[in-house]
């Protein structure tokens, strides 16, 4: 179940209803991500140059050769350390368009199914910042463990998996029950939940495509939702 679910929403991510959305949040996050890059390379240009004026040699060639090795290492530094920012500045930003691209999947693949109803503003918020945070926490501790080939790569898919199976699992069937109706039914479908968190997951390791993670997800956890309560769920009044 959750295969067919991942094969529909990579098709759908690509489709022409969410291309809008895809656009505007690749763009954003792309944005985002280089302004790091050049506050971080210019910040530490800044530093080399202080250090260098401040600790004077008779070798007139030490300026510049310590500015430009400083700069070569901190700008690789920088680079892998934006690796790693990839996931939660692409779910920061795609936090904003996950309910536009949840209604897209269910107008266009379950049209007889009653509509889900948006998650409230400081609910979408407060769930991007937790989930946010809990994956530069696990990203933290697989970048840790990078000396420790395989531990690793099990702690990045393990982590992801069950992080992401769950965030997001919990934002679609949001839209479509209360919370706690939300929780219970993640927690009798845990495996399948997770195994679709394990999909996010291999396409969060890609480069480039880990962009687009966020919108996958969420289309992948609405066909989820929708095949474990039979496309038909009925969301009371908030």
């Amino acid at each position: 179940m959750p295969i067919v679910a991942a094969l529909r929403a990579f098709s759908d991510v690509f489709t022409p209803p969410f291309r809008s959305v895809l656009i505007r949040s690749l763009a954003i996050s792309v944005l985002v991500l280089a302004v790091i890059w050049a506050a971080g390379t210019r910040a530490v240009a800044a530093l080399a140059a202080w250090f260098a004026a401040t600790h004077p040699l008779d070798y007139p060639w030490y300026v510049d050769a310590f500015t430009t090795v400083s700069g070569f290492v901190s700008g690789v530094l920088i680079f892998i350390g934006l690796a790693y920012l990839v996931a939660p500045v692409s779910a920061i930003v795609a936090g904003f368009f996950l309910d536009d691209v949840a209604a897209t999947v269910e107008r266009t693949h379950y049209p007889a199914d009653p509509p889900g109803l948006p998650v409230p503003l400081w609910e979408s918020i407060g769930a991007t910042v937790k989930f946010t945070a809990l994956v530069v926490v696990v990203n933290l501790i697989a970048f840790l463990l990078l000396l420790v080939p395989g531990i690793n790569l099990i702690a990045f898919f393990v982590g992801n998996g069950y992080l992401l199976g769950r965030e997001y699992f919990q934002l679609a069937a949001g839209r479509l029950m209360p919370p706690s109706a939300a929780e219970q039914l993640r927690a009798r479908h845990a495996g399948s939940v997770f195994l679709g968190g394990l999909a996010m997951a291999g396409l969060l390791a890609v480069p480039v495509l880990n962009l687009v993670t966020p919108l996958f997800g969420i289309a992948l956890m609405v066909h989820l939702v929708k095949r474990l309560t039979g496309a038909r769920t009925l969301m009371p009044p908030r």
